[in-house]
Parts: structure tokens; C-alpha cells; sequence
């Protein structure tokens, strides 16, 4: 039996060729995909530093001849100050985070874990939401708050983007809810814990990565929207970082579009949104994940 076992020989398994040809394949798909996603920031960033008459040249240039931070300038002493405008984009997107939690970690935990009669179809119905257009509600939306006096108000603001974000925030808390073992909760009511006890101490802390997604989402849902802005503001001190830059690229002495003030407010939009991802991106992604899988 020794003697049939040395003479044996382990052949090593061929390693499908298609196999390597494919990791590179994915390698050069990624890396389209990137160039085609950075390439236009990389132009409004380089646009922004061109002295004004190359920002307007025709045709436009690549790569600037000069540097210049005139369009930032600009768009800094423009109408009320840029400050001013970044102050209301950052304190309704707030606003709108706080009122998106507010509604829907409660509203989650319920769907998730309480028994109440009908649930599913009351969630199917929350859902039903998402293939409505908010642009369709926008003028019954308008009438409404005029007549409790929440326009031109960045807490009426807010609670627009609320309305818009609720539904897929919902989805994702009650799924992250209803992915936490059961055994917790029955343990949490055994020691005497409260619904809202075990809320808190219960359900909260394993669905972190969930609630830092719904806020991600509400801040970048609040932070680019314009039509919303446009329809319910109607001073100029109360126009969000998006509704100045529509009316910013038309402040040329012909009429014309400032493409350096434009790209500069383009890349100082684009800052906050970033970094907000970078600093949430490994909650972002297990959010995402939380409660596909039991």
C-alpha cells in the first residue's frame, strides 16, 4: 500500500486561462468607468482656476494657460455671499437628516418587529411612493405649505426632501431591523426593557452602518436638490448653494454664461458630498448589505 502511494503522482489542476483574461477585463472596465466618472470633475476643477477670458474662450481649452482664482472670488462676493448660501444648503440638509431618522428608525422598528395587523401591505403601500415623481407634487406640495406658511423657509425646505427621501430610507431601516436576531429582543424584554429601551439599546447599535446610509443618502438627496429649492424660495437670501448657481451663470455683462464662476461653485459643491462619503464609506457599504442576508 506504501509502495502504491509513492508511486503515485499529484498532478496539479490547469488553471483555466479565461480566468486571468477575465481579471483583466474587469481591471480595464473599472478603470473606463473611473475615467469616465472623474474626467468631468477634473475639467470643472481646472476650469475654475483659468483666468476669465480662457474660462469664456471658444473653443475651450483642456488644460489652462494661467491660474487664477477670480471666478472663486466671484462666486464669494456674489449677491447675499457665498457663505450665506452654503449656510442654507448645510442647515436644510440637517434638518432634513434629523427629520428623515426622526420618522423613519421608528417607523421601521414597527414594521420589523411589532404585530400589527396588515404591515406588509402597509409597507408595499409607503413603497408604492417611490414610483411617484416628486416633480408631480411639487405644486400641491406648494399650495399646502403656503397656506401653513412653510415656504420660502428652510424647515418647509427640509421637510420636502424629508417627503422625498422617506420611502427608500424606510426600506432600507426595516430591513436592517428585521435582520436582528431574535433572541436580543426576547433577552431585552426578559431583563424588563420597554419598546423604546430596546429601540435604543437593542436595535440601534447593530444597525448603525444602516442609519449612517439613510443619513448619507438624505444629505446628498438635500444637499444637490434644485427644482424643490426653485419652487418653494422665493428670496434671494433663502436660495440654496444649487438655485444660486442656476442664476449665477447668467451674471455676464452680455447675457452670456460665467463658465469660471459656474465650475467654480461646481467643485465647491462637490467638496462637502465627497468628504461625507469618504468619512461614512465603510457604514455606507454594510448598510447597503445589512438585512439581504439572514
Amino acid at each position: 500500500m506504501t509502495a502504491t502511494l509513492e508511486r503515485t503522482t499529484i498532478r496539479a489542476v490547469p488553471r483555466p486561462v479565461h480566468t486571468g483574461r477575465m481579471r483583466y477585463l474587469v481591471a480595464a472596465g473599472c478603470i473606463a468607468i473611473c475615467t469616465v466618472t472623474l474626467l468631468p470633475l477634473l475639467y470643472s476643477v481646472l476650469a475654475s482656476v483659468k483666468p476669465t477670458a480662457e474660462a469664456a474662450a471658444t473653443p475651450p481649452t483642456y488644460f489652462p494657460h494661467g491660474f487664477s482664482l477670480d471666478s472663486y472670488r466671484r462666486l464669494w462676493d456674489y449677491q447675499e455671499g457665498l457663505l450665506t448660501y452654503l449656510g442654507n444648503s448645510f442647515g436644510t440638509a440637517l434638518l432634513t437628516i434629523v427629520f428623515t431618522l426622526l420618522l423613519t428608525v421608528p417607523a421601521g422598528y414597527a414594521l420589523a418587529r411589532f404585530p400589527i395587523p396588515g404591515k406588509e401591505l402597509i409597507f408595499v403601500v409607503l413603497l408604492l411612493s417611490l414610483i411617484v415623481p416628486y416633480q408631480a407634487l411639487l405644486t400641491p406640495m406648494f399650495l399646502m405649505f403656503a397656506t401653513i406658511h412653510l415656504t420660502n423657509s428652510l424647515i418647509g425646505l427640509a421637510v420636502l426632501h424629508t417627503a422625498i427621501q422617506l420611502p427608500f430610507s424606510l426600506y432600507i431601516l426595516r430591513n436592517s431591523f428585521a435582520a436582528v436576531p431574535r433572541e436580543l429582543e426576547e433577552a431585552a424584554v426578559v431583563d424588563g426593557a420597554g419598546s423604546l429601551q430596546t429601540l435604543v439599546r437593542v436595535f440601534i447599535p447593530p444597525t448603525v452602518p444602516a442609519i449612517v446610509t439613510v443619513t448619507l443618502f438624505a444629505f446628498i438627496t438635500s444637499w444637490n436638490e434644485f427644482l424643490g429649492a426653485l419652487v418653494m424660495m422665493s428670496s434671494s437670501e433663502k436660495f440654496t448653494l444649487p438655485v444660486i448657481l442656476a442664476t449665477a451663470r447668467t451674471e455676464t455683462s452680455l447675457g452670456g454664461t460665467d463658465w469660471g464662476m459656474l465650475q467654480a461653485g461646481v467643485t465647491i459643491s462637490v467638496i462637502p458630498c465627497v468628504l461625507v462619503y469618504l468619512l461614512l464609506q465603510r457604514y455606507y457599504m454594510a448598510g447597503l448589505m445589512s438585512g439581504a442576508v439572514k
